[in-house]
Formats: C-alpha cells, structure tokens, sequence
C-alpha cells in the first residue's frame, strides 16, 4: 500500500470496505452463500492482483536481469 491510496478513492476492482455489510455472528453455524455480484467482484479484484504482479514481476526482470552485452569487432 502506498501513501497515496491512503488519500484518493479505491480504483474501480478493489476491496471497498463500504461494499462489505455482511457481519457473521458466533452462534450462527449456516454457510454463507456468495452472490454473483460478489463473485464477479473477486474475480475482478483477482485479475488485478495478477496484472499487478505481472507488472512487478517485469520490473524486477529489468532492474535485476543480464545488462547489455557491447559488442566487439572481429569476434565470432
């Protein structure tokens, strides 16, 4: 998390802590069941997580891979 995301909105994809009213209390023992919305919302959130990670993989790549390699004349 960065400072940032501590003073602008939730991009659209992201947990929103006003979208969560479900509150389980101890003595009940039912399951839960997921609605499409909240299951579209996962998937949503999971696809961004993977771009992010993708994306940090790529960096990481970059910053820690082989450097250019000059090249010399004459040599095969």
């Amino acid at each position: 998390m960065t400072l940032f995301e501590f003073f602008s909105p939730e991009p659209y994809g992201f947990y929103s802590g006003g979208q969560d009213n479900s509150i389980i209390q101890k003595n009940d023992v039912r399951k839960t069941r997921l609605t499409i919305d909240q299951i579209n919302r996962l998937r949503i959130m999971n696809d961004i997580r993977k771009l992010e990670y993708e994306k940090k993989v790529e960096k990481v790549a970059g910053q820690y891979g082989p450097g250019a390699q000059p090249q010399q004349p004459g040599l095969m």
